[in-house]
């Protein structure tokens, strides 16, 4: 009778996505950003815990004040207490450090809101113009005219037509990402609808959602993560300009670009108004790049850092 060893047992095979958080992991960029996006994103959660007021109290009597100052805040309410005020108040009295912890929310939401309208409907011209060609050329030519306006000028626009709103920001930003988008999801799909599995499932009567759904999607979803990550910082920044030029968000409205914004006129005297929420929005969008850097090194097999064993 003979015995098994250790030796003849079969090898346990991980699953692909094991190995890939595993390298992510290992990753020094999305160690970093990751840390960096999971503080602000506790910031924007906790963020009336976090030694805040309201964001748009005000103390007419009490305009820049210097960082770390201690003064009787008196709010139009006529509420009164005494605050530290690590960053200071601008010039309508009202608390910096609060301003800029609340912004961190909307910073998030927009990012967030206009990343995934992008990747979703890129995604989706991405795979039709794909693998129908009779949809290519026209939806490919439209995408080419969106990309032939500067995405400011169109946010711009779009803004200046339609009342301001989250969801006005949210299609004013994404629409010009959708070309990127598209254009990336279509190349992922002309490089798979014509491999072995593919023409298989297709011979096979497949239903054609099937086969975009089952085969062709997954070999997009890499590039389209990657691409989505770099949308999402591209959104907090376009959304901190347009809230700097005032066709953003009202002013009463604690944004970065609105602190910013009203913090400009009183830059020789006060700078860090204006210092301090652009120092937040770099380091947001440093994360997030590095987080997209990360995401392709790993997941891009062309890159260097891709074709790397770990």
């Amino acid at each position: 009778m003979s015995s098994t060893t250790l030796s003849d047992r079969p090898e346990r095979i991980e699953p692909p996505w094991r190995d890939t958080l595993r390298r992510l992991g290992r990753h020094g960029g999305v160690r970093v950003g990751g840390c960096l996006m999971l503080l602000f994103v506790l910031a924007a959660v906790f963020a009336p815990h976090l030694y805040t007021i309201d964001p748009s109290a005000m103390d007419p009597t009490q305009p820049n004040l210097p960082m770390g100052a201690h003064a009787t805040f008196v709010d139009l309410g006529g509420a009164s207490f005494e605050r530290w005020f690590p960053f200071g108040t601008d010039g309508m009295g009202r608390d910096v450090y609060s301003r800029v912890v609340y912004g961190t929310r909307i910073s998030l939401i927009v990012g967030v809101s206009v990343c995934l309208a992008s990747v979703l409907a890129g995604g989706l011209v991405g795979l039709l113009a794909g693998y129908f060609e009779a949809l290519d050329g026209p939806l490919m030519r439209v995408m080419d005219g969106l990309m032939a306006i500067p995405a400011i000028l169109l946010a711009i626009a779009l803004v200046a037509l339609w009342q301001v709103s989250l969801a006005t920001l949210v299609v004013a930003i994404a629409l010009p990402d959708l070309p990127k988008v598209a254009r990336v999801v279509r190349a992922s799909v002309l490089s798979v609808k014509t491999v072995a599995f593919v023409e298989a499932a297709r011979m096979m009567s497949t239903p054609r959602w099937k086969i975009l759904l089952r085969h062709i999607l997954p070999a997009a979803l890499p590039p389209l993560a990657i691409q989505g990550t770099f949308i999402f910082g591209a959104a907090i920044l376009v959304e901190a300009v347009l809230s700097f030029l005032g066709v953003g968000f009202s002013s009463d409205i604690a944004t970065w670009g609105n602190i910013m914004a009203d913090g400009r006129n009183n830059f020789n005297i006060a700078p860090h108004l204006v210092l301090l929420p652009g120092a937040f929005l770099a380091l947001t969008i440093v994360a997030v790049n590095m987080l997209g850097d990360g995401l392709r090194d790993v997941l891009d097999p062309k890159s260097s850092a891709g074709g790397r064993q770990p």
